[in-house]
């Protein structure tokens, strides 16, 4: 989908950190923007800035948890800019607890926000896509931790085992996804980026549903060390930008990865060859 000028974007979860990177860049690439989050305030303040850099923009509420508020959302889309071309889910959550203490409540809150938020976001949005009869592409925000699982270290002090599950699941989501859609010229890409500055792990805790417990106290900002590591969320945009304009399946902005990705391969083809060879299997 390489024409996005003049096109229309909804971007889900785009109040904050790497949603609203991506808004600004789709507005930078010439979209028009639907924000929509939960917090109507931040969802409104982002939309100004959208509009700032020349292009329409509204600032929406949206409950991603909720099919009818999404699909009230798709409708109002539609009515406000004529149509959909491109989605962008960012909604998640992030838990840090070991998984040996995780509850029931701890994993159904992960599971909806971080994987079924997306999943009913594309269930709202796919009959828009399909409407206008041209390309269209979906976005989903995953992370680095949906193509690596890395245990907690002195480096990264963060117990992420539901997040890393629930990231996985979004990643073989979005690859099951794109092989449906694709005769449709309708592009699937998932965002795994690694560390952007954000107030994730502030937005989780406060607007935690009283069904998973309600709201945890603000858990502060990042631990000494990690915000240096971070990426401004405003570089996020423009990568998501040409990597729908490339079709590409996997957005990954942090290059400097990529050994610890092969590692993974890497133990995964030493258990095939392990698996190949009777003599080394013992019994």
């Amino acid at each position: 989908m390489r024409d996005l000028a003049g096109k229309q974007a909804v971007v889900i979860g785009g109040g904050s950190g790497i949603g609203r990177g991506i808004a600004l860049g789709f507005a930078d690439a010439g979209l028009d923007v639907i924000v929509a989050d939960i917090e109507t305030g931040a969802a409104e303040a982002v939309g100004a800035e959208v509009r700032s850099r020349g292009v329409r923009a509204l600032g929406r509420r949206v409950d991603a948890t909720d099919p009818a508020s999404l699909e009230a959302l798709a409708e109002a889309a539609v009515q406000a800019h004529g149509a959909v071309h491109v989605l962008s889910n960012n909604v998640g959550v992030v838990i840090d607890k070991p998984l040996g203490q995780c509850t029931d409540r701890d994993w159904a809150w992960g599971i909806e926000f971080n994987f079924l938020s997306i999943v009913r976001g594309v269930t709202a949005f796919l009959p828009r896509l399909r409407a206008h009869g041209g390309e269209a592409h979906i976005v989903g925000t995953a992370s680095l931790a949906g193509v690596l699982a890395l245990p907690s270290s002195p480096a990264m002090p963060a117990h992420l085992g539901i997040y890393t599950a629930t990231k996985h699941a979004l990643v073989a989501y979005s690859e099951m996804l794109r092989g449906e859609l694709a005769p449709e010229r309708i592009g699937v890409s998932v965002l795994c980026p690694g560390l952007v500055k954000s107030n994730l792990a502030a937005t989780s805790a406060r607007n935690r549903p009283e069904r998973f417990g309600g709201p945890l106290p603000d858990p502060g900002g990042p631990r000494p060390g990690v915000e240096a590591m971070m990426m401004p969320a405003e570089r996020v945009g423009p990568v998501v930008v040409a990597a729908i304009r490339a079709n590409r399946l996997h957005i990954l902005t942090h290059p400097e990865a990529r050994p610890a990705v092969e590692a993974r391969q890497a133990a995964m083809l030493d258990d095939f060859s392990f698996a190949a060879a009777p003599e080394g299997r013992g019994g």
